[in-house]
């Protein structure tokens, strides 16, 4: 049976479900991470970088709203299932109606890419195919990467890397190390959201042939992948302070430990239902990293 809160809710409260807006920071802070080694090295673009942003946000909702309507049609989203109810699952946007609003996002990202491709050149262009198919790619397709044990390697590539430093080349039309340092903290603290997303699904996965990493090699390496990420999210900045930026203010992400210690102190000790607040807290915990990780390159 749907939830009461499901059955109360406006189509346009339905489009912002399917959306997840909670998800969408992850497309955030590549870019903001990105335009402040741009700053740093004086070669910010404000039009670059908010159009960077807006493209990368409208790619993240396009993503959000296949994996809508996919997972409904693989069968992994059912109206009973562990997390957040669907919009499609749910029956309160139909099938065509999200298929529109994927086309609309989309092909909406596309177009604002040209701009980006004019200042960026071919390999914006290259960059912004391949986010989109992807995004398509990620659960749609002959070889959907969520259902073939590649969503984590995915989001690490996307976000971290193609995010981060794909956000420094357009304004600055070279790639250079702290770039390419700064992109791993990004992409492991918000491929870590994922890692809780899988764990805490990871039965309903199972039985449902969504082969992801927590399936396939169980919930030891689960809760170790994540203490995993957390732990390079951290080292990573001694890299970054000895080698690139000699400044005590690179070590800020370090405010954000404690939420660190209370996330894998969770990741260890819950199961099910309780992990909703894990995933919730891990994307913050990623936001404000990246923030910090900001303040101390501009500093």
């Amino acid at each position: 049976m749907i939830s009461s809160e499901i059955k109360t809710l406006t189509k346009f409260e339905a489009w912002i479900l399917a959306s997840r807006p909670k998800t969408l920071l992850a497309a955030v802070v590549p870019v903001i991470v990105g335009s402040s080694i741009a700053i740093n090295d004086n070669k910010f673009h404000l039009h670059a970088a908010f159009l960077a942003l807006l493209c990368a946000v409208l790619i993240q909702i396009g993503t959000n709203l296949i994996n809508d309507l996919f997972d409904f049609l693989h069968g992994s989203d059912k109206k009973d299932r562990v997390g957040p109810q669907r919009a499609v699952a749910s029956g309160i946007i139909s099938q065509r109606e999200i298929k529109l609003g994927i086309y609309f996002t989309f092909g909406l990202s596309f177009i604002l890419g040209l701009y980006l491709v004019y200042l960026g050149g071919f390999f914006i262009l290259l960059i912004g195919v391949i986010s989109i198919v992807a995004g398509i790619a990620y659960t749609a397709g002959p070889f959907p990467l969520a259902y073939n044990g590649l969503g984590d390697i995915a989001v690490f590539i996307f976000f971290g890397f193609i995010g981060t430093v794909g956000t420094y080349y357009l304004q600055a039309r070279e790639i250079t190390a702290l770039a390419f340092w700064s992109s791993v903290p990004v992409g492991a603290l918000i491929t870590n959201i994922l890692v809780v997303n899988n764990y805490r699904d990871r039965e309903e996965d199972r039985s449902n042939g969504k082969n992801t990493l927590a399936v396939i090699f169980g919930e030891k390496f689960t809760r170790f992948q994540y203490l995993f990420f957390m732990i390079i999210s951290y080292a990573i900045l001694f890299i970054v302070y000895f080698t690139f930026k000699k400044s005590v203010l690179i070590f800020l992400p370090l405010l954000s430990l404690p939420l660190s210690i209370k996330l894998i102190k969770m990741i260890f000790t819950l199961r099910g239902q309780r992990l909703n607040k894990t995933l919730e807290l891990t994307a913050k915990l990623s936001a404000l990293y990246g923030l910090l990780f900001a303040a101390g390159i501009l500093l």
